[in-house]
């Protein structure tokens, strides 16, 4: 099934909808969410990318990140991938969204009117090996550590994501 992207004007007015590898060639504005999950000791989760994937595979990133679809709300997107990708459900709040655009490599472009979602999470994970390899808690300040000392080792647009979030606090 081919997976279709909502293009956006940067106030959220639905343009129409594009092939999801087409809008990363061009780069133009569309839908998508983040969601971060943290424990009760608030470490945050990160998911490691399926070798498989077209871009950013074997990256590290956060818990879940992806597009909703046309008549999907952002929280019903976010919480549908939840399941699809950890095999997990949880509560999630809305925290902000803005706007970012990052070049993620192969000449593919993340432009994207990102929902950004927070969540706490106790539990087992099911991961779907196409999407996650693995998934691990790390605390805020091992991972801007490691984020310092390995930066390749995460997702272009998690890193603007993060820096985001942290003003959001």
């Amino acid at each position: 099934m081919e997976e279709l992207v909502v293009l956006v004007t940067p106030e959220d007015q639905v343009l129409g909808q594009m092939e999801k590898m087409k809008a990363h060639q061009t780069g133009l504005l569309h839908r998508a969410f983040s969601v971060f999950l943290f424990n009760e000791k608030g470490e945050m989760l990160l998911q490691k990318r399926a070798a498989e994937k077209y871009h950013s595979p074997k990256q590290w990133t956060n818990a879940v990140c992806s597009h909703p679809r046309l008549n999907e709300t952002y929280l019903q997107a976010a919480n549908r991938r939840l399941e699809e990708e950890l095999g997990i459900k949880c509560e999630l709040k809305s925290k902000f969204n803005f706007i970012y655009k990052a070049e993620v490599g192969q000449n593919l472009w993340e432009h994207e009117l990102d929902h950004v979602f927070v969540g706490q999470y106790e539990g087992d994970f099911k991961l779907n090996e196409k999407e996650v390899s693995e998934v691990r808690y790390i605390s805020m300040s091992e991972l801007e550590k490691e984020m310092a000392a390995k930066p390749q080792d995460f997702t272009e647009w998690f890193k603007i994501i993060l820096e985001e979030y942290k003003e959001h606090l």
